[in-house]
């Protein structure tokens, strides 16, 4: 009797590590937030926010961007770099992007991730959720 309890206790320790496990990975995200565009001297200082809640720290990540203007046609497309995200850390990232007028840019969108040295090959598109803190719209 005693081996079968044991036995039965440890299925349901198991079962219970595998759900918080999958819990774990559904939750695993990599947020963006376009948090403010500024006129400068340069162009356009565009400030983000990142936070890294994926399972590992990211030790580099570059974003590519595409920028769309007032007509809906992409500008640019160009290749930020981010560093390092420490997992569970916010962290604020700005780029003075030279020859862009703030009030042309429309909508940013995320087309790939480059560099996403850390977590497992394609872990830092899958988990990437964007949102924007402006009128511009942001997406991943």
């Amino acid at each position: 009797m005693t081996v079968r309890f044991a036995a039965v206790a440890a299925g349901m320790v198991i079962a219970v590590s595998s759900v918080c496990q999958a819990q774990d990975a559904a939750t695993a995200k990599l947020d963006v937030e376009l948090n403010a565009l500024a006129p400068s001297q340069k162009g356009c200082m565009m400030t983000f926010v990142a936070e890294n809640n994926l399972q590992t720290p990211i030790n580099k990540i570059s974003f590519e961007l595409a920028f769309f203007n007032d007509k809906n046609a992409v500008d640019r497309i160009t290749v930020l770099d981010f560093r390092d995200l420490p997992q569970g850390k916010k962290r604020v990232r700005q780029f003075d992007m030279p020859n862009v007028k703030c009030e042309t840019v429309t909508r940013i969108i995320i087309n790939d991730t480059p560099v996403c040295d850390g977590p497992a090959a394609g872990e830092c598109m899958k988990g990437l959720v964007t949102r924007s803190q402006i009128s511009v719209p942001f997406e991943g």
